[in-house]
This record gives C-alpha cells, sequence and structure tokens, in this order.
C-alpha cells in the first residue's frame, strides 16, 4: 500500500494531484502538505509542513509511513525574479531536505520514492526552440530557471550515488480553471480566460506571437502519475523527462476563445515576462518520454478552450461590477 505525502499541495498542480491520488490510493493514504495552517481545498488529511525545515518533514515522513513524496513547493518564474535569493533557497534546500530524506530512509530499508517537477525554464536563449531536444543546450536566464537547472543535476546525482529513485517532469506552462495564477511567465493563458468571461478586454503581457509549449492540467496529471507508476527499469532519465502537450501563442489562443465568445477582445502590453519567454522553447521533443514510459497527450487547443469556459469560476460580485463597468 502507497502513503504519499504532497507538498504544496494548495498549489496549482498540488491541489488537483491530490484529489487524482486519493482518487486512486484512498482519501486516507493522500497526505496533503503545505506552509498554510489549513488545506485549501478541503483534502482529508493535512499536515503543515516548511519544506525547508528538514526535521518537521523526517517527522511527517515517519509518522504516516511515507512510501512517496512529491515535491511541488516552489517559488515560480517570474515571482522569482522579484526576490531571487528566496527562491533560490527555497527551490533548492526544499529539493534537497527530499532528496536527503530519501537517502536516509533507504539506508535505513524504507525507500522513498520521489517526484519533484522541473519546466521549460531550464533551458535559455541559446536553446534549440523548435522541437527542442532532451539533451540540449540549457542556459536559463531566470534564477528559477537556473535553481530547475541545477535540480535536475542533483536528482540525477542522488540516483547515481545512493539509488534514490527520483522522476522528474520538465512542466510546459500549466493550464487549470481550480487554481488561480501562481506567478509563471505562461500564467497569461489562465488569466485570459477569467477576462473573458467577465467580458473584459484583456490586456496580455506577452506579445503575439509568443509561442509557448503548454499543457492543460489534465494531462499534466495523468503524465505526473503514469511516470511514478512506471516501472524503475525502463526509465532511462532520471534529470528530468520532456513532456509536451500541445503550443500556441497568445493571437492563436485568443482566437480560439473569440469563436465560442464572440466580442471578446485581447491587447498587448508586453512586461518584464516577455523577456522570460522569448528565452523558452516554442516545443518539445518528448520522443524518450513516449519510448520509456508511453506518454501520449489526449487535449488539443479546442478541447482546451472548451473546457475552460466552461469550468472556470467568476464570483457573482465580480461578474457584477464588471458587468456595470461594461
Amino acid at each position: 500500500m502507497e502513503r504519499i505525502l504532497v507538498i504544496g499541495a494548495n498549489g496549482q498542480i498540488g491541489s488537483e494531484l491530490v484529489d487524482a491520488l486519493a482518487a486512486q490510493h484512498g482519501a486516507d493514504n493522500v497526505i496533503a502538505a503545505d506552509i498554510s495552517p489549513a488545506s485549501l481545498y478541503g483534502a482529508k488529511r493535512y499536515e503543515v509542513i516548511d519544506v525547508l525545515n528538514a526535521d518537521r518533514l523526517a517527522a511527517v515522513a515517519e509518522q504516516y509511513q511515507i512510501t512517496q513524496v512529491y515535491q511541488l513547493a516552489a517559488l515560480l518564474s517570474a515571482t522569482g525574479e522579484q526576490a531571487p535569493l528566496k527562491a533560490w533557497t527555497l527551490n533548492m534546500d526544499g529539493l534537497l531536505n527530499i532528496l536527503e530524506l530519501a537517502r536516509i530512509r533507504g539506508v535505513a530499508g524504507k525507500p522513498l520514492k520521489v517526484f519533484w517537477p522541473s519546466s521549460i525554464a531550464a533551458f535559455g536563449p541559446n536553446t534549440p526552440a523548435q522541437n527542442t531536444p532532451q539533451y540540449t543546450v540549457m542556459d536559463p536566464s531566470t534564477i528559477y530557471g537556473i535553481s530547475k537547472l541545477a535540480g535536475e543535476r542533483l536528482c540525477e546525482y542522488y540516483f547515481q550515488k545512493y539509488g534514490v529513485d527520483v522522476r522528474s517532469i520538465r512542466y510546459p506552462g500549466i493550464i487549470s480553471y481550480k487554481s488561480p495564477p501562481g506567478g509563471g511567465t505562461t500564467d497569461y493563458a489562465i488569466a485570459i480566460f477569467h477576462a473573458a468571461l467577465r467580458g473584459e478586454n484583456y490586456p496580455c503581457f506577452l506579445e503575439a506571437e509568443t509561442t509557448l509549449p503548454m499543457i492543460y492540467m489534465p494531462d499534466a496529471i495523468r503524465a505526473t502519475i503514469s511516470l511514478m507508476e512506471c516501472a524503475a527499469d525502463k526509465l532511462s532519465i532520471r534529470s528530468s523527462y520532456n513532456v509536451a502537450g500541445l503550443s500556441f501563442n497568445p493571437r492563436e489562443l485568443a482566437l480560439v476563445i473569440e469563436q465560442n465568445l464572440p466580442g471578446f477582445a485581447i491587447h498587448y502590453a508586453p512586461d518584464s515576462r516577455q523577456a522570460i519567454a522569448a528565452s523558452w522553447p516554442q516545443s518539445l521533443d518528448d520522443t524518450v518520454a513516449r519510448q520509456d514510459w508511453g506518454w501520449q497527450p489526449q487535449v488539443d487547443l479546442q478541447h482546451l478552450v472548451t473546457d475552460m469556459l466552461k469550468n472556470v469560476q467568476i464570483s457573482p460580485a465580480t461578474a457584477a461590477t464588471a458587468s456595470k463597468a461594461a
């Protein structure tokens, strides 16, 4: 029986991952954890954990006899640029604490499987932008991306040197209707739906033709769990796998939204996030993930837009304010 700890459970990925894991393994066997005093999404089991507190991590792992950890706590790209030292400390020391916990528990005969997310931010301006290969130039230009590249190397190191069963995905931009944007450069692809449903003209912080790899949350969750369920001997990557969903730019996304919501309009007001996006890939080659563990995306752009427009929740107060403004 698996006993699973999800750290960063109040975040964009964590909130939906907890639900998916609970449906599969039973809610009693999935412990949601975050630095906040309570679960924001009604997890049945919840623990307050600061991932920088190694003693607290060890105590919770022992209390619940944890067999899997998903370490999702991080500061993202745009937020990290506002506080680079804080981002480095959280992103790196948090991962190190989990890897050390897995190493120590492995020595004690209590193996711990670890998932840690990398990102397309680990690539940089000299990375081939089209069909970015699994192995290629990686020269990230943000503290978030630098921490992800360093984290990838740590993951492979702990696997090679200590046998820690660590697994990772280089997530594209993740789109979800269940949680608000979390400070990433790809957040426009969530915020645009909120503006559209409020009847507002959306001010996009990226240029119209800025194409980026994206993935819809159901595909992201499915990829994550599939990787963790794969037999260890089938995995050839212990740094982080390229995983592709779909690629599009703000103009293409706005066009599909307008087809579903006639009258929707977008204008472009690029800010500092444009330079970050310009240094990232436009599409990913995920051949290795497909070969090793059978990855295959299921969601196209039309499906994504239809589902987002159907499910994004706009509060009555916000909707009323938008209506009066219009």
